[in-house]
C-alpha cells in the first residue's frame, strides 16, 4: 500500500504532467497562429493610391504593367529630366504604399534623376498577394524592364525593400549604385530577435537573406542607417557592410531613427557616392 508520502508525490508529479500537457498545447497553438498569420507581420500595406499630380509630382506617370504571370501591377514612372542622369528604381518599405514616398520622389526627380516605383503585389494599385520570391521575381522584371530603355539605374531598397533591392542586384550586376536604407541582415534575423521563443527559422516562409546574398552584388553599394533605428538595428546595416565586396561604403547618421533618413541626409550621401550635385 502507498503511504501518504508516495500519494503526494505521485500527486505532484501528475499536477506537473497536466501543467507541461497546458503548457505544450499553447505553445503549438501560438507557434501555429503566427505561422498561419505570419505574413500579415511582415507585409503591411495600407492606403489607397493616390494621383501623382495630387502629390506635387506631375511627371509622373501611372503605368499598369502584367508581370510574368499576368497579375497587374502598378508603377510610378518619369523619365530623367537631365542627359545621362539614371533612374531610380525605389522597392519602398512594408507599411503604406507608393504614394506616401511622394516626398522622396520629389527629391529624386528634383535632381533631375528619373523615377521607376512599382507597388508591391497586394499593396494599392496592384493585384496579387505579397511573398518574398513573388517580389523578386516582379524585381527582376521590372530591372529587365526598365533596362530596356537604356537609362543608367540606381536601385534603392527602404527597409523591407533592401531585401528585394539585393537579391536584384545579385543578379543584375549592371546597376550603377545599389542604396540599401536601413537594411536587416535577413527577415529571419529580425523575427528571431522579435520571437526568440519560436523556432523561426522552421517556421519563416520569407527569410529574406541578404547576408548570403550581397556578396554576390558587383555593384557599388551604399548602406545608410540610423544609430537611433528602434526597428532594424544599425549592426544589421554594419553586418552587411563587412559583408559585402568593394566597392562598398557605409554612412552611419548619428541620432537618426528608421523613418527619417531622407531628413538626415540620405540623398546628398547618395549623390555624393554618384559623383553628381543635387
Amino acid at each position: 500500500m502507498a503511504s501518504r508520502s508516495d500519494k503526494r508525490t505521485a500527486g505532484r508529479w501528475k499536477s506537473l504532467a497536466g501543467l507541461a500537457a497546458v503548457l505544450a498545447i499553447a505553445y503549438a497553438m501560438a507557434a501555429g497562429y503566427m505561422y498561419l498569420n505570419q505574413r500579415s507581420f511582415v507585409f503591411v500595406p495600407s492606403g489607397t493610391l493616390a494621383d501623382p499630380a495630387e502629390k506635387g509630382l506631375e511627371e509622373v506617370t501611372v503605368e499598369t504593367v502584367a508581370m510574368a504571370d499576368g497579375t497587374p501591377v502598378t508603377v510610378w514612372r518619369a523619365e530623367p529630366a537631365r542627359d545621362g542622369a539614371p533612374t531610380v528604381l525605389y522597392f519602398h518599405g512594408n507599411s503604406g504604399n507608393v504614394s506616401t514616398r511622394w516626398a522622396r520622389f520629389r527629391q529624386i526627380l528634383d535632381s533631375g534623376f528619373g523615377l521607376y516605383a512599382p507597388a508591391y503585389r497586394g499593396y494599392a494599385g496592384s493585384g496579387g498577394s505579397p511573398s518574398e520570391a513573388a517580389f523578386i521575381s516582379d524585381g527582376l522584371e521590372h530591372f529587365d524592364r526598365l533596362s530596356a530603355s537604356r537609362t543608367p539605374i540606381v536601385l534603392h531598397g527602404e527597409s523591407l525593400g533592401t531585401g528585394v533591392a539585393t537579391a536584384v542586384a545579385a543578379q543584375r550586376p549592371q546597376a550603377e549604385l545599389v542604396v540599401l536604407e536601413a537594411p536587416y541582415t535577413a527577415l529571419v534575423d529580425l523575427a528571431l530577435e522579435s520571437y526568440p521563443w519560436l523556432p523561426v527559422n522552421l517556421l519563416m516562409k520569407d527569410p529574406m537573406p541578404s547576408r548570403e546574398r550581397i556578396g554576390a552584388v558587383a555593384a557599388p553599394v551604399l548602406i545608410v542607417h540610423g544609430t537611433a533605428d528602434g526597428l532594424i538595428s544599425v549592426e544589421h546595416g554594419r553586418e552587411l557592410f563587412e559583408r559585402a565586396t568593394d566597392p562598398r561604403q557605409i554612412v552611419i547618421l548619428e541620432g537618426a531613427g528608421h523613418g527619417n533618413l531622407w531628413d538626415n541626409g540620405l540623398w546628398s550621401a547618395v549623390l555624393k557616392a554618384l559623383g553628381r550635385k543635387g
